[in-house]
């Protein structure tokens, strides 16, 4: 396509069309985007005072021995207490060598810091060599019975993909007995529908059930949407619009699991009106049928003020990680992670099958390249903000499979990143207030130097890289090297997907964004101070 650009850099006080101009909001939608994060957005963290030391169990920091069977103690004895508690780990470092579950709700793993004079937990040894109970036995089998292998034969290399590439961590917070990282239909268990639900309309909160007898104010559970329609389906057209895009088969290939999924609560019920905590992501008609579905999930669970610290380490490759990961926060409806640095990771934290949860201040940074800082994936209104990437990534800022209304917000990267719309029905994701520093590496036909921003991941069989409404909102772009003063700046998006929103974006240079397909686009090269974040400005807006 032709590339879209601009003049010189500018400010713009002015509030931008799509959010000022009516003809332009009803042409072109945003989604709300300010229900992510704890609490739909509104409720604070919760202060949890309920103490239990784990140098009551033996976990001494600094002391030079290995912490895991004190640390695990501690954490069973949480587990039987009643109430919040807080599982408080003291300065000094602390070394792991086994995995740390947390399988109940109201516990929160606490440090005092994630700085000098804070806590550290030290990881000398990778996943692959800790034993996970079979937790990964249904991921092992699917890699192999798939033929997934990272196959290069230049280098002599011919290895089954890595399981610890998207899952685990030594941190690892689940469901007890859950099952969040669905690969195989054979493991597929029966849905537990609660309420069929007959009418609604996408981007509002209100629906009609056929019967209310099982719902209850307060009640957090699931909408269910299926495409049981093969590919000209309602759900793939109300995804993905009107697009001459290829989409994948994956769309279809399992019309008994949920395509689409919302966890969400039930705020007010009216006889057959139900109010929901949070608007539609689609509408619920006959064409598009949806239920309500049970949702087994942990709440107020929390990790926080503390350092997770793996040696140097050798790179691999792509998919050949050897599992030094720091988080898995999975199975969870209002919880967090906050204050917590990651240094030389395969991945910072990764996510699954989780809602509402808030990710804030948290730094990855070492030598060793993660596949990913910070994983949303097959989650609902996540937010993440203040993250800073330091370290090389393969995939940075990546919006992955089934992820919806989730935020990346006042996050900065510093190492190549990347925007990775990861493809796999990823929809009304939105990057707010971001900053990218970025070395050219690649020069267009005509000569000028150019970027792959938005350097996208994801099997074949789930594109496009992303749904409709995916928003980009009032990104910088600093260009460090190989863009001389005078010459633009390419930035390329070769991978997305439809019905785009790019909204300011602008740097150190001119930009020229060459976006596939085209976007909705304002203010490129312009900043957006009047309204510099859309998730802010929406949540002012309730």
């Amino acid at each position: 396509m032709a590339l879209l650009a601009c003049g010189a850099p500018l400010v713009a006080q002015e509030i931008p069309r799509i959010l000022g101009d009516q003809k332009t909001e009803a042409q072109y939608p945003l989604p709300d985007f300010s229900f992510a994060g704890y609490g739909f957005g509104v409720q604070p963290i919760p202060a949890v005072d309920n103490v239990l030391d784990v140098a009551d169990y033996g976990a001494i920091p600094d002391d030079g021995k290995d912490d895991s069977v004190a640390l695990k103690a501690a954490l069973a004895a949480a587990h039987e207490m009643a109430g919040p508690v807080r599982v408080q780990l003291q300065q000094g470092r602390y070394i792991l060598s086994e995995i740390l579950w947390i399988e109940k709700s109201g516990i929160v793993l606490s440090g005092i810091g994630s700085d000098d004079g804070g806590t550290q937990l030290y990881m000398p040894r990778p996943l692959n060599q800790m034993d996970d109970g079979g937790a990964l036995k249904e991921v092992r089998e699917y890699l192999a019975e798939e033929d997934k292998y990272e196959r290069q034969p230049d280098a002599n290399l011919n290895v089954l993909f890595s399981e610890y590439s998207w899952s685990a961590g030594f941190i690892w917070v689940r469901y007890p007995g859950g099952r969040h990282a669905t690969y195989k239909e054979s493991y597929d268990r029966p849905i537990e529908t609660v309420s069929s639900i007959s009418q609604g309309t996408q981007f509002t909160r209100e629906v009609t059930v056929a019967n209310p007898d099982q719902l209850n104010v307060g009640d957090v559970l699931q909408i269910h949407w299926h495409n049981r329609q093969g590919p000209d389906g309602a759900l793939i057209k109300s995804l993905y619009g009107d697009t001459d895009l290829k989409v994948g088969s994956r769309h279809w290939e399992m019309p008994d699991r949920p395509l689409v999924r919302q966890a969400t609560r039930i705020e007010a019920i009216d006889g057959n009106r139900v109010t929901i905590a949070d608007p539609l992501l689609h509408d619920i008609n006959n064409q598009l049928p949806a239920y309500f579905a049970r949702w087994d999930h942990l709440s107020n669970v929390g990790i926080q003020d503390l350092a997770l610290t793996f040696p140097e380490n050798p790179y691999f490759g792509h998919h050949n990680e050897a599992g030094y990961n720091g988080i898995y926060f999975t199975g969870v409806h209002n919880g967090w992670v906050r204050n917590v640095r990651i240094s030389d990771a395969d991945a910072g934290i990764l996510t699954d099958d989780a809602a509402n949860v808030t990710i804030a201040n948290v730094v990855t940074d070492g030598k060793h390249k993660a596949h990913y800082g910070v994983h949303i994936g097959n989650v609902h209104n996540v937010l993440v903000e203040e993250l800073t990437v330091f370290n090389p990534t393969e995939h940075t800022f990546s919006f992955n499979t089934q992820a919806t209304k989730s935020v990346y917000k006042d996050s900065v990267a510093w190492h190549q990143p990347t925007l990775d719309q990861h493809a796999g029905a990823n929809h009304q994701n939105l990057y707010d207030r971001i900053t990218v520093h970025v070395v050219a590496d690649q020069i267009t036909d005509d000569g000028k130097p150019m970027y792959d921003l938005f350097k996208a991941g994801g099997a074949g069989y789930w594109n496009p890289g992303h749904g409709r409404y995916n928003t980009t909102w009032n990104l910088q772009v600093i260009a460090k090297g190989n863009v001389p003063p005078g010459s633009p700046l390419v930035l390329l998006a070769g991978s997305e997907g439809p019905d785009a929103r790019v909204v300011s974006l602008y740097g150190n240079r001119e930009i020229e964004l060459d976006f596939t397909p085209a976007p909705y686009l304002e203010m490129l090269n312009e900043e957006i101070t009047s309204v510099s974040s859309l998730y802010e400005y929406q949540l002012g807006k309730r």
